[in-house]
């Protein structure tokens, strides 16, 4: 099956740049990202703070079955735009990987669907070239299926 999300990593760089286009209108793309109760739900994470404002703080922590923390993540916002774009910083807390930058783009393709650009850019080319060995892409696949199918049900 063709993933929808789609991962351009250019050589001898240190950024991604993440597309999907969403069967959901822009609002309901942006309320995904911006409402605590519905990260959970397409994350499976749990929302610590999501303040989603210039200069908020965001914390997700991610549990195994048995209540154990697996993962910690935080960062603080630089930009929040309703319906347009956040920028923030994003770190894993529990794991020895750099702070990266984070600029998500909200565009409306028509009434009812839109598209997410995100740019991430790392420290270096290594770290981007680590996380791509991670199971990165499939991970951030399912997730934005996810999200498209819990927020598909508020229309």
């Amino acid at each position: 099956m063709e993933r929808k999300t789609k991962i351009q990593a250019e050589p001898n760089k240190q950024e991604l740049v993440i597309t999907r286009e969403f069967d959901l209108p822009v609002e309901l793309l942006f309320k995904a990202h911006a409402e605590p109760q519905l990260v959970e739900q397409w994350m499976s994470t749990k929302v610590l703070k999501l303040e989603g404002r210039k200069h908020g703080s965001w914390q997700y922590e991610t549990s195994d079955p048995n209540g154990n923390v697996m993962l910690r993540m935080n960062g603080t916002f630089h930009e929040f735009i309703p319906n347009q774009k956040i920028i923030r910083t994003f770190e894993m807390e529990n794991i020895p990987f750099d702070v990266q930058l984070e600029f998500f783009e909200f565009e409306t393709l028509t009434e009812d669907t839109s598209k997410l650009t995100m740019h991430l850019i790392y420290r270096s080319q290594t770290l981007r070239d680590q996380m791509l060995q991670m199971p990165f892409a499939q991970g951030l696949n399912m997730a934005h299926n996810r999200l498209e199918e819990v927020v598909h049900k508020l229309k």
